[in-house]
């Protein structure tokens, strides 16, 4: 087995990993970052075949690679030995990664809120139509609706538009008094006033509904024609696509096995962002949905911290601690009502990859139970969909994470778990 040390390890080459990674680096540490995508940039800052990196991504990737950086793209953590040593898959197959320290950037997956036609094919993440657009799915003159919740919902949009769709609304289930209230407060934020100044001049002549949501997508074989509520009203629109997704859900799972405490959703950290196990520091939308210019002051304080600077994190948390501040407001402009847990028929599929329907998943008593009796959250994706579903819909918080965290093959498996072991048994 390939084996990589490091001082510090960076997962995920997001804006949080990027900018924990160029600070720690900087800081005179010698660092690998490892990211299960192709490139460098995350879902945020992913790069359209045709046009290249974002040019953050190359600002930020060129500053630690200047001091010496390695990025493992396109590999995946699978399993822990403790905090210090990781495994991690590749296309060449296994790597053990030793660190010092621990950085976990690991990011968000869009939240899918189940209603009836929601798994006809042309139903896309909001994010996951914009990634395939990015990489050659057709969207030019298409009839696009854009449904859910968040501001994600018009940046796509606007995008969507300048790439020459036809996006037909923008259905936000916040109430229009909220996101009004949130958009006044935008003065304190001149940056992000500017931004949604754009996206509103972009989108001029689309309709935005608020108190909005769908109900069911309907077709042949394929989406065809959605009909939402709109102020207590029903509205069906004819679609060639509809983009949906009811804000981000933090991405937590190599954080619970290593025995990370969360709460709220996300990963818990201090105030120089350590997790409750001391050589992992946690950073960007995994300790809380905060957006773009939070995960870069996180990252930031982080990078400091993991490279022994601690002096350098307190300064930098002031500025972290503002883009803190606008993202618990932006939460709260952005609640999800109660009425979406009405959405799923007791036919509606919640796990897609186990087949399995609301009725059975509603009568569960946790999700242990559901696992249990319906292999809820046990398919491919490993309640990747479902579970942030199910977190809303039924309350419930995430259940416990085994290894190996993606599916990988029997003889990578094998690999690893003799490499596991032969760990296990030197530090005996």
């Amino acid at each position: 087995m390939r084996e990589l040390a490091c001082d510090v390890l960076v997962i995920g080459a997001g804006p949080a990993g990027l900018a924990a990674a160029a600070t720690a680096a900087e800081g005179g540490s010698r660092v690998v970052v490892v990211d299960e995508n192709p490139e460098a940039g995350g879902q945020i800052w992913r790069s359209a075949m045709v046009h290249g990196p974002h040019p953050e991504t190359s600002a930020l990737a060129a500053r630690a690679l200047a001091r010496g950086a390695r990025f493992l793209t396109g590999a995946t953590v699978v399993d822990a030995a403790g905090a210090n040593t990781l495994f991690a898959v590749d296309g060449a197959g296994p790597i053990m990664l030793r660190a010092g320290r621990l950085v976990l950037a690991l990011g968000a997956t869009e939240r899918f809120l189940p209603f009836p036609g929601w798994t006809l094919p042309g139903v896309f993440g909001v994010g996951g139509l914009q990634a395939l657009a990015k990489n050659g799915l057709e969207i030019g003159n298409r009839t696009i609706a854009v449904a859910g919740s968040g501001p994600l919902l018009l940046a796509v949009a606007a995008w969507l538009e300048q790439h020459g769709a036809h996006v037909l609304g923008v259905f936000e289930q916040a109430p229009k008094a909220s996101v009004v209230r949130f958009g006044l407060g935008l003065w304190r934020h001149p940056r992000k006033l500017a931004q949604a100044v754009a996206l509103l001049r972009v989108l001029r002549q689309v309709p935005r509904h608020h108190d909005a949501w769908p109900l069911r997508a309907e077709g042949d074989g394929y989406v065809e024609r959605v009909t939402f509520s709109v102020s207590g009203s029903e509205r069906t629109l004819q679609v060639d696509y509809l983009a949906c997704a009811f804000g981000l859900a933090p991405t937590t799972g190599l954080g619970a096995l290593l025995g990370c405490d969360i709460a709220g959703g996300g990963i818990v950290v201090d105030a120089l962002q350590h997790t409750s196990i001391p050589e992992v520091l946690c950073a960007g939308e995994s300790t809380g949905i905060g957006g773009v210019d939070c995960a870069l002051a996180e990252g930031v304080v982080a990078g400091h911290v993991a490279s022994g600077h601690d002096d350098r994190a307190r300064a930098a948390c002031r500025r972290r601690d503002r883009e803190r501040g606008f993202a618990e407001t932006l939460g709260q402009a952005y609640a999800l009502r109660h009425e979406l847990r009405g959405l799923p028929s007791p036919e509606t599929i919640i796990c897609r990859c186990e087949d399995v329907p609301w009725s059975v998943v509603a009568e569960s008593d946790d999700v242990r139970d559901a696992k249990l009796k319906t292999r809820a959250g046990m398919g491919p994706c490993q309640g990747r969909v479902c579970g942030g579903a199910l977190e809303f819909l039924k309350r419930w918080p995430r259940d416990s994470v085994r290894p190996p965290l993606i599916p990988i093959t029997l003889g990578e498996l094998a690999e690893v778990g003799a490499a596991l072991n032969r760990t296990e048994d030197q530090t005996r």
